[in-house]
Formats: C-alpha cells, structure tokens, sequence
C-alpha cells in the first residue's frame, strides 16, 4: 500500500515494488559485478610470474590467499552490519562501504611494481564489503510495510537476481579485459563496475524512502567511550605483534593465511560457546535447537569448502587441462566462472516450486544432507575428468556438468540455511543469527584454501576423490542423524516411551 503525506505525491512503483528496490538491485549487481570480475582473475595474478606482471606465488599459496580473502569478506558481515545498527545506519554504511570497494579496485589496478598496493586493495575491498553486503539486504527489507511478507519475498527474489546477473556478467568481461596479462586493466574495470553501483545509489537515494537513513538502536555515549577504549587498545596491539611478527623475519604469506584460518576458525567456536553458555535465558527448546543449528552449522562449512574451490582449483584446471572452446568462440577460463550463477538463475524457480510442493515431509537437515551428496558427486565427477584429462585436454562441458552437480547441492542447502537459520534463532540473537550463517561461508573458504596443499602429495583425481569422499561422509552422517536433528528441532515430536504391563 503506498501511503502519503501531506501534499507529496504517491510512490510511484515498478510492478507493483518500491522505486528503491530498483535502486538497490543496481547497486547490488555492480557491486557483485566488481566482487566476481576481480574473483575470477585473481589466483591467475598470484600465481602469474613477475615478467607477466604478477606476483609469482606458487598455487598452494595462491590458493590460501583467495581462500582466506573470500573468507574474511564473510566474516566481517558481522561487526558491518553492527556499525549500521550502532553508529552509521545502513544508508551510510552501504554508501561508505561502496566508497572503499572501488578505493581497493583503484588501489590493484594502479599498475606499479611490489605488491603493496595489492595487499591494500584486497585489505579495502573486505572492510567496505563488510560494511555494503549485510546492509543493502536489510534495506531491501525495510522498503515495505512489516505486514506484506508476500511482496517482500518476490522483492527479495529479484534482489537475488540482481546478485547473480552481476557474477554471470563479471568473468567474462574482466576476463577477457586481462588478457595478455593485463591484470591492471581487469583490476579497474571492476573498479568502474562498482563506480557505476555507487553512482546508482546515489542518484536513486531519493527512491529509498528513508530506509536505513538512521541506526537502529544509536551507541550511548557510555558505549562509545568503551568503544573508542577497546579499539584505541585493540588497533595498536594487532599492529604491534604484526610488526614484531615481521621483524623476527618468519612472516610469509603461507604462515599468515595459515593463522588468519585457525582466527576464524576460532570465531564461531566461541561465538558458539557464548550462545549457549552465556547468561542469556535461553529456553529449554531454545537451546535444544540451537545444538541442532551447530550441526547444519558444520555441513555447511563442508558444503562452502568445497564448493568455494570454483575460482582456484577448478579456475586453475579449465586453464590448464581443458578445452575451452564454446560454440565455436574461443573463451578465457576466468569466463567459466559464469557458468554457475548462470544456472543458478535457471534452476531457482524449479527448486522454490519443488520445496513448496515437498511441503514438511522433507526436513532441512534431508535438504542439507542432498546438498552434501551433490557437492561429493561433483568431486568425483571431477575426480574422473581429471583422469581423462591427463591423456589431453577435456571439453569444457565437462566442467559446466560439475557446475550444473554443484548448483543442484547448492540450492538445496544455501536458501534452506537462510530460512532455517531465521527458524532456529533464539530470541536474544534474532537480528545477530544471519550474521552466524555467514560464518560457516568463512571457515569453509579458510579450510578449503588450505586444502590445495595436499596437490603436493596426492594427485588431482586422488585429491578430488579425497574431498568427494569428506562430503559424501558428512552427507551420510546428517542422513543417519536426521530423524534426531528434526526432534531437537521441533519439527517432529520424540518418539513416546514404551508402556509396559506390571504384571
């Protein structure tokens, strides 16, 4: 319903949304676009020598880096969106966020010797991720009344849209940008990408309706003391131990992204211990269902895990051991990084009609546990391409068939867990809980990059057969477990005990 005030004129609505739907759609797209561009070139930069203009890493190596970079966009959702609800609110947070997005673009796309200006820009592009990416999604909610659920959804769904049409846009025009090694030239066009997102925001921030325009729930002046106390505290001690840490001379890449993935291993651990062991009041029921949450919890780190290997192992074998020949058009391999998001906005439809029909008598730890076995299947599909491919190059329809695997596994698990997450939330961590999602997407992008290091030791159909056989585990465990799980979830109730005569 559009409501008016005064004299103004009604909103004006693109079938049948909010103006600013359109708005923040574009934004999200650009900024998914610039994400994904830089996503699919970047282990090929790494591992580039220094007379193609990279940085000469070896793969294992490259291969954490991306991991742990893709890691820490996730993990820093949480203290984003908690600087929206706190001090900035999400219209300036998204705006600031976009700000130091394109800074990092600009910053790896300066093309000057030594990696400094790389470091920084993936150091920038995290931190105003982490402000952008939780908030825009929240805004996409405030746009309508609480009580239209029904547009909301359908307004959510086009968001999501919007999302995937950037990442299927992104690889291919990036890609083919860098060509001949011209790293810097990808570098800015995703740069532009999210110049163009900001620019969208800003022109259509009058179509926004004043959603996000003030934080939620506004830092006392108490809390900013301690605040400013903990991070003047906080800020120099990190700088000094990584000083000292430089200065011993044992700080490398590898031994930085190995402890940047035990950190954030460690994050929900805790997090997770504050939850349940935390003076919080959580009701009986409560914490029985937040115990069932930590096991989707850990399918869905192993899910990310492996599914989060596309832009490094997979990347790496379409440019090294596949033909990448489509419809006559020679394509870069970064271009085959469209693939997945591409299917994704096929198949969406056919999942949401086929979970509506399936009803109840599927739970989400059935879905999880379908999702697993796909991601394994996929590996082992994989496994037997790289078999073939070591007596020649394989078509690239072979890899587009492992993507087509991997999106069945994803869109069983990735929307269910948003829902489900939202379901199993206790009452104090309503408004934190989707933040505690995002987590399992850290850790399963922290371990999986370190997963490369075993392509020292095994081969690559042993080592995609290895990864294949973890998930598949993982599946057949949840399976088992199900019937438990939806009990301590309340979907069902516990069997009732046997009654016995007395005789």
């Amino acid at each position: 319903m559009t409501t008016t005030t005064g004299s103004a004129a009604p909103e004006r609505k693109i079938f049948g949304h909010p103006r600013g739907l359109l708005t923040l759609f574009g934004t999200e797209m650009w900024e998914r676009f610039s994400f994904y561009g830089l996503r699919a070139i970047l282990f090929f930069f790494l591992t580039a020598g220094a007379a193609s203009g990279g940085l000469g890493l070896p793969k294992a190596t490259a291969t954490a880096v991306v991991g742990v970079y893709g890691a820490l966009v996730y993990l820093v959702a949480l203290p984003g969106g908690w600087i929206a609800d706190r001090i900035l609110g999400a219209r300036r947070a998204v705006l600031a966020g976009g700000v130091i997005i394109m800074a990092g673009h600009i910053s790896m796309a300066v093309p000057v010797t030594g990696a400094a200006t790389i470091w920084l820009g993936l150091g920038l592009i995290v931190t105003g991720t982490g402000l952008l990416k939780p908030n825009i999604a929240g805004m996409v909610g405030r746009l309508y009344p609480p009580d239209d659920n029904a547009r909301r959804d359908a307004g959510f769904s086009f968001f999501y849209l919007g999302i995937n049409l950037g990442a299927f846009i992104a690889p291919y025009v990036v890609g083919e940008l860098a060509k001949g090694d011209r790293w810097h030239l990808g570098f800015g066009a995703a740069a532009v990408g999210m110049a163009l997102g900001l620019t969208q925001y800003v022109l259509g921030g009058r179509h926004l309706r004043g959603a996000g325009t003030a934080p939620g729930h506004r830092l006392t002046p108490a809390e900013r003391r301690r605040l400013l106390l903990v991070a003047g505290t906080a800020v120099p001690a990190a700088a000094l131990a990584m000083a000292l840490w430089a200065a011993s001379g044992t700080l490398t890449v590898d031994r930085f992204t190995v402890a940047l993935t035990v950190l954030i291993l460690i994050v929900p651990v805790a997090y997770f211990a504050y939850i349940l062991l935390g003076a919080h009041g959580l009701t009986t029921g409560e914490r029985s269902r937040m115990k069932a949450y930590i096991w989707l919890f850990a399918a869905a780190a192993i899910f990310w895990m492996i599914y989060d290997l596309a832009p490094t192992v997979l990347n790496d074998f379409a440019a090294t051991s596949t033909d990448l020949t489509v419809f006559g058009h020679r394509i870069t391999a970064a271009a085959t990084q469209s693939i997945n998001p591409l299917l994704i906005m096929l198949l969406v439809p056919v999942f949401a009609v086929l979970w509506v029909r399936l009803g109840d008598r599927v739970g989400a730890a059935h879905k999880f546990s379908f999702g697993l076995f796909m991601n394994g299947a996929s590996f082992a599909l994989m496994a037997l391409v790289a078999s073939m491919a070591q007596a020649g190059k394989v078509s690239v329809w072979w890899l587009a068939l492992v993507y087509l695997v991997q999106v069945f596994g994803e869109l069983a698990l990735s929307p269910v867990g948003l829902s489900v997450t939202v379901e199993l939330a206790p009452r104090a961590f309503q408004s934190q809980m989707l933040g505690v999602w995002y987590l399992s997407f850290a850790v399963g992008d922290a371990v999986g990059g370190q997963t490369a290091r075993l392509l020292t030791y095994l081969s690559r159909p042993a080592y995609f057969l290895t990864l294949a056989a973890i998930a598949v585990a993982a599946s057949l465990v949840l399976l088992v477990f199900a019937r438990r799980l939806r009990v301590l979830m309340g979907e069902i109730r516990p069997p009732a005990p046997a009654v016995t005569g007395s005789g």
